[in-house]
């Protein structure tokens, strides 16, 4: 049974194109991977399923009596809360349904026996709900989905005003799954989680019984937990069945069918085209020429497949540094409070760093504290000579009204345009994308605008703080490779072994130095 039914919707931004006539069907307890390149229009296509964006063409149909649960790239939460009181608000709808059980009972002591009867079928019909939505037992199905996503190390009484952005996100996602909704839209949900989080949410969306459209570049975690893929690719959606390995061998045969269709028919009109040059002129051969030129009138002429522009990554190497790039003795980091016990830190020229952990346990913070922008809360941090940072943050402004060329003008005014605009298409981006405010860009091309900015300086230490969230697979796969081609050294954060083991020299687990409870 269809949950979900898209037909024939067609979306731009201006001149810009991002889905044409795409059709899209969600069955009963499928688990779909929806993915393509960054800003071919994934989030756009959640945007309108959810009815936050309205198709410039073509409908969507939800069956009758649907939940949806929509997690988003950006959604947010309500200054003053703690933790709990923001995931009791997954349970709003059935404290309003107590709310009037309870006011049912309080008039039953005046109701005349039929109405009375009347009242106890609507009592019992709101008791089955209840029941079957386990209200009576909503502390303990919080407590165990917030231990299992990580929030019960931070203190379920904390405010959500102070919280980590990879807090949020896990708040955000365990206030969706308490819910429990019929269909689960969940864009980038590994975003700012860590490992141990991320398998947890694997295992729960691998046994999960309804319906879900997952968007992620984590390949590991796609190829485990769906069963069909949407791929977008130059405005079009095209379904393939099993998970994203087998997409890909599907997807290459494909492309390569396509490829050669377009050379076979391109050969014909050349053989059609000379044949017509050559015979049009003689009288004996004039109509077998007329006849060729309206094969060629008629034929349906294939598009040449087109290849997206693909990132091109380099750090520009600025002068050879000191042998001792940051160190520190019994460093303790913290805004308010604390968040590790006193430690000692040497960061050697050359060495390629990864700190992994938990998110909460400060690894934003101990960046920015060995760069020197926030003071320790105690001990000494003592940077070395002829440093040349280059710092790549993990969230930007997202209401940011400048283009993309104005973002690297603002930065490097003494660029011309064409200077500009070559930097940015190396690293991927089209023109559409380089005329684009910052605002509208997706996240992985809001990442390449910055990247691209950072590797317009000379560096000599490389500062990054995840900076694969966001990004596709081919964008992701050409930063690994400038980063271990970089002959800088590197401090990374990143919740992405994958992405890091096999080319690091060492890793820092932050879960080693923290106060807090793991």
């Amino acid at each position: 049974m269809s949950v979900l039914t898209v037909e024939n919707v067609s979306h731009g931004f201006g001149a810009r194109a991002i889905l044409d006539s795409a059709s899209f069907r969600l069955l009963k307890g499928e688990h779909v991977g929806l993915i393509g390149a960054n800003g071919e229009g994934k989030s756009t296509f959640l945007n309108i399923i959810t009815g936050q964006l309205t198709p410039d063409q073509g409908k969507v149909e939800w069956s009758n009596r649907v939940t949806v649960g929509y997690l988003d790239q950006h959604s947010v939460l309500t200054k003053g809360k703690t933790i709990r009181e923001a995931l009791r608000e997954a349970f709003n709808g059935m404290f309003e349904l107590e709310a009037e059980m309870l006011a049912i009972y309080d008039k039953m002591g005046e109701a005349s026996p039929t109405e009375l009867d009347k009242m106890m079928e609507e009592v019992g019909e709101i008791q089955d709900v209840l029941e079957h939505n386990s209200f009576y037992t909503i502390d303990a199905k919080i407590n165990e989905i917030a231990n299992g996503l990580g929030l019960g190390a931070i203190g379920l009484e904390k405010d959500v005003a102070d919280l980590s952005g990879g807090q949020r996100t896990k708040v955000l996602l365990t206030k969706l799954l308490l819910q429990n909704p019929t269909i689960l839209i969940l864009d980038e949900p590994t975003n700012y989680l860590d490992v141990e989080h991320i398998e947890w949410l694997k295992n729960y969306l691998k046994n999960y019984e309804n319906s879900f459209i997952l968007v992620s570049h984590d390949i590991p975690f796609l190829n485990e937990v769906v069963n069909v893929i949407y791929h977008v690719e130059n405005t079009v959606l095209t379904r393939y069945t099993g998970n994203y390995e087998q997409f890909q061998q599907l997807h290459a045969i494909k492309k390569s069918q396509e490829q050669r269709a377009f050379e076979r028919q391109q050969q014909e009109i050349d053989r059609l085209e000379d044949f017509v040059a050559r015979n049009k002129a003689r009288v004996a051969t004039r109509g077998m020429a007329n006849s060729r030129q309206k094969q060629l009138d008629k034929m349906e002429i294939l598009e040449k497949p087109r290849e997206k522009p693909k990132p091109s990554f380099k750090f520009n190497e600025a002068r050879t540094p000191s042998r001792r790039i940051v160190e520190a003795a019994n460093l303790v980091i913290g805004y308010n409070e604390p968040l590790t016990r006193p430690v000692d830190i040497l960061l050697e020229r050359g060495q390629k760093v990864a700190i992994r952990g938990v998110n909460g346990l400060g690894k934003t913070t101990l960046l920015k504290t060995l760069m020197g922008k926030i003071q320790a809360v105690s001990g000494n941090v003592e940077l070395g000579d002829y440093l040349f940072p280059g710092y790549f943050e993990q969230e930007s402004n997202r209401d940011n009204h400048n283009t993309a060329i104005e973002e690297v003008w603002n930065e490097y005014p003494g660029m011309t345009n064409f200077e500009v605009r070559a930097a940015l298409a190396r690293c991927g981006l089209t023109n559409e994308h380089i005329t684009s405010k910052m605002m509208v860009l997706s996240g992985g091309e809001n990442a390449k605008v910055r990247l691209c900015k950072l590797m317009l300086k000379d560096i000599n230490w490389l500062v990054m703080d995840e900076p694969t969230n966001h990004l596709d697979v081919e964008a992701k796969a050409e930063l690994k490779r400038a980063l271990i081609e970089f002959k800088g050294t590197i401090l990374l954060v990143s919740h992405e072994p994958d992405f890091y083991e096999d080319w690091v020299t060492d890793i820092w687990n932050v879960e080693d130095w923290t106060t807090k409870i793991v």
